[in-house]
């Protein structure tokens, strides 16, 4: 089995969101725990004080330091580095902890969001203050009613999120709102990836033109609309070969594929590995990291 970080929350603490300090994470986990690929079904916010902090969150590297926050979301995989190098705060916090307002408003489930936002100046002081407020709300004794000690921490991450997801300086992490024809269809592969992975299918569901859906897609994300869904799908297939135990064959069941020998050619077409290669590889080591503040 792949060792696991549980969302575990303190007896006596709401349910559904958890801060915790990295000292806390280092007495809590053991070092394979968070060298190892983790796949969770929570949000992890992580922000420093001091030192700096290498994150890989699907296969990408980041560098943390002081003042950035990291953000991964349900379903992305992520490796940590040596946290004994930093200090600073960890916010977990479940799907439905928010409130549904919030949960739109901040965009939670935006799979395409930046993992790394940098604030600054008025920007970074209020989203310390907000942090603060809420480290200090989650680790107080329970000095009224349980339904009011959560509904006050619920505001407090709701401040914390929304601060985060809106953020307007220049590395701030906010992206432009997309095009109408390439929201659509990234949406549509979002859900659709593992049953279809031919364009025609999903320009004819969605009334447009292939043409256009490629036009659209390499404007918005600098790829074409066929290599796009190859993207997702193959960020799937490593994301699933890190994280479980699954066989090749089960793996291609899942995404679609007739056979594990054509997922094989597909991934390896993709990426230069074989499926058990990229497996060594990513439980092996780290992806080199890059840095998350500028």
């Amino acid at each position: 089995m792949i060792p696991e970080l549980a969302f575990t929350p303190p007896v006596g603490t709401p349910a559904g969101v958890e801060v915790l300090s990295l000292a806390d994470l280092r007495d809590r986990a053991r070092p394979e725990q968070l060298a190892g690929p983790s796949r969770h079904d929570f949000h992890v916010l992580v922000t420093l004080t001091g030192g700096s902090l290498g994150h890989t969150v699907d296969f990408t590297g980041y560098t943390l330091e002081p003042g950035s926050w990291l953000w991964v979301r349900p379903g992305q995989v992520h490796q940590w580095g040596d946290p004994s190098r930093a200090e600073g705060t960890l916010i977990l916090f479940e799907r439905d902890f928010p409130d549904p307002a919030t949960a739109a408003a901040a965009r939670l489930d935006e799979p395409y969001a930046p993992v790394v936002r940098t604030p600054h100046g008025d920007e970074e002081d209020a989203l310390r203050a907000a942090a603060g407020l809420l480290d200090r709300e989650f680790h107080a004794a329970l000095r009224m009613p349980v339904d009011v000690h959560v509904a006050v921490m619920r505001h407090l991450l709701a401040a914390v999120v929304l601060r985060l997801a809106h953020l307007t300086g220049p590395s701030g992490g906010a992206a432009p709102e997309p095009g109408t024809a390439y929201a659509r269809f990234r949406d549509a592969v979002e859900r659709g990836f593992a049953g279809s992975r031919r364009l025609e299918d999903y320009a004819q569901a969605l009334g447009y033109s292939s043409r256009t859906l490629s036009r659209a897609t390499l404007a918005a994300a600098g790829v074409g609309a066929k290599e796009f869904i190859d993207r997702r799908v193959v960020l799937e297939a490593k994301r699933m070969l890190a994280h479980s135990e699954l066989s090749a064959a089960r793996i291609a069941a899942q995404l679609g594929f007739s056979s594990a020998t054509n997922f094989s050619k597909y991934f390896h077409k993709h990426t230069g590995r074989t499926p058990a290669a990229f497996r060594d590889v990513a439980r092996g080591r780290p992806v080199p990291p890059r840095t998350g503040r500028s």
